[in-house]
């Protein structure tokens, strides 16, 4: 076989692909590691429009949500403090934990509305937990 026909890359045709992909992946890289936790956001705010509208339901049957004694889990079984509810129905099958592993905090009477639903789950720049609520997701 004759070598003068052999075609193929260069060692300098290839050292110039990885030093352009390795430029692009320093450009690309960050702003994908950064969704995740955007996802994570997004999650959260379904999940807190979610158990906003169990809670409407609640009291559309009841008329009143639970009290924050209470709390969420009113959603998943009957209470058997006061108040009582007289139409209860399971409005949720478990109460969610957001999706950074921690429960979902509910007040009523809320400190920003009626109710408050929140989460203390999403570490802002300095690495404290800062709080997400349904005062957030309209």
């Amino acid at each position: 076989m004759n070598m003068k026909n052999v075609s193929g890359f260069s060692l300098i045709e290839i050292m110039v692909v990885v030093v352009i992909l390795g430029i692009l992946a320093s450009i690309v890289v960050p702003k994908i590691m950064n969704r995740p936790n955007e996802a994570r956001v997004i999650k959260a705010k379904q999940d807190i429009l979610a158990i906003q509208n169990a809670l409407d339901l609640y009291k559309l049957d009841n008329g009143f949500y639970p009290s924050s004694e209470q709390g969420l889990l009113a959603l998943v079984l009957p209470p058997e403090s006061d108040p009582k509810p007289n139409n209860w129905k399971q409005y949720l099958r478990a109460v969610p934990k957001d999706p950074w592993g921690k429960k979902y905090s509910y007040l009523n009477p809320g400190e920003h509305g009626e109710i408050d639903i929140f989460t203390f789950g999403i570490p802002d720049k300095s690495g404290k937990d800062a709080e997400l609520g349904n005062w957030d997701t309209v």
